[in-house]
């Protein structure tokens, strides 16, 4: 006789599937320019199952059962599979390959993890969400969170990003902003921001936020941005691991124009599943005047303190993004420039 968690993790992964069949369909009609409201509104009914049985698991199961997922996308979703290893390659040439598989195994186990955690999370109270991360520390909470004054928390997607506002707001008593990005379905976009914006948080979206965030920072507010996915062709390019990356500026264009200091933020997942957080100023010394060259140069100091931190746990971090996807681009181009 199967027992009702067996039961109801065969269910999650069955509604994953259908979930997956009708994206693939999705993104048919999407190269064709056509919206389909029947697929958005089975994507939007698939997802609340999810949901659902996610929430219905004991923390424990959603960390295997996300684990266990993550495992599935390393092994079947071979175009993931081949950006996490070129990535690695790339950032760890003095690396062993069964080293850096091990890496990219690690990292797609980082994300089913954090993915099912998000839907668990879902409705559960306030203190056993605290449960799940441990307190700042009282030295850490002096420097960084007492001052009456705008602070950019800086992070990625690294460990369990969606925990992080939840978890910080409940233990600092501060409400925070996050910029974040829409999802084309607006449902499923409508149950996410419920979830990040509980206990008082709220979002700004992304790509029309500068208003926004400048006038939250000045109003003293604690605003996360991730700021670890790739930019456009236009961005600021910035050594990371190695190599030139297209990397968002706004971070320290909010800093610059606001005073707003740049804390990284990040949580790092622990071996009973739990999450500690860790902080770490970004200096500006000698970079207080808003410019341009300021302006890059503060991206290339915080990218360097992102990337000192991944180096620390490679597996908690998004392998399988196209990072340096503008990369090619941005060598061909200076290339040019040179010659000309």
């Amino acid at each position: 006789m199967k027992s009702p968690a067996f039961t109801r993790t065969r269910g999650f992964f069955v509604v994953l599937n259908v979930q997956a069949l009708f994206r693939r369909l999705n993104v048919k009609h999407n190269n064709l320019e056509m919206k389909s409201p029947f697929i958005e509104s089975i994507e939007y009914h698939s997802f609340a199952l999810l949901s659902k049985l996610a929430q219905s698991f004991s923390y424990r199961t959603a960390g295997k059962v996300g684990a266990f997922l993550g495992v599935c996308i390393h092994l079947f979703i071979g175009s993931r599979r081949a950006v996490a290893r070129d990535n690695l390659a790339q950032a760890f040439p003095g690396m062993s390959e069964s080293e850096r598989e091990g890496i990219a195994h690690g990292a797609f186990k980082n994300y089913g993890t954090a993915l099912v955690e998000m839907l668990w999370a879902g409705g559960k109270s306030a203190e056993e969400l605290m449960s799940k991360v441990s307190p700042v520390s009282p030295a850490i909470l002096q420097r960084y969170f007492t001052a009456p004054k705008g602070l950019i928390l800086l992070s990625a997607h690294y460990g369990n990003w969606e925990f992080l506002p939840l978890g910080l707001r409940l233990h600092l008593g501060r409400p925070m902003t996050m910029i974040a990005q829409r999802q084309r379905n607006k449902r499923i976009d409508a149950m996410i921001e419920a979830a990040r914006t509980r206990w008082d948080n709220r979002t700004v979206s992304m790509g029309v936020s500068s208003r926004e965030a400048f006038k939250a920072l000045r109003e003293g507010a604690m605003m996360l941005i991730l700021s670890d996915q790739s930019g456009p062709k236009e961005a600021v390019f910035i050594d990371f691991f190695g190599r030139p990356a297209a990397t968002h500026r706004g971070a320290a264009a909010f800093s610059l124009k606001t005073g707003a200091s740049i804390v990284l933020a990040l949580l790092v997942r622990q071996e009973d599943g739990t999450y500690e957080p860790v902080f770490e100023e970004v200096d500006r010394t000698g970079i207080e005047e808003y410019t341009e060259a300021n302006v890059i140069e503060l991206t290339r100091r915080h990218t360097a303190v992102l990337e000192k931190h991944i180096r620390l746990h490679p597996d908690q971090w998004l392998w399988m993004h196209k990072r340096w996807k503008h990369t090619e681009y941005y060598q061909s181009t200076k290339l040019v420039e040179e010659e000309a």
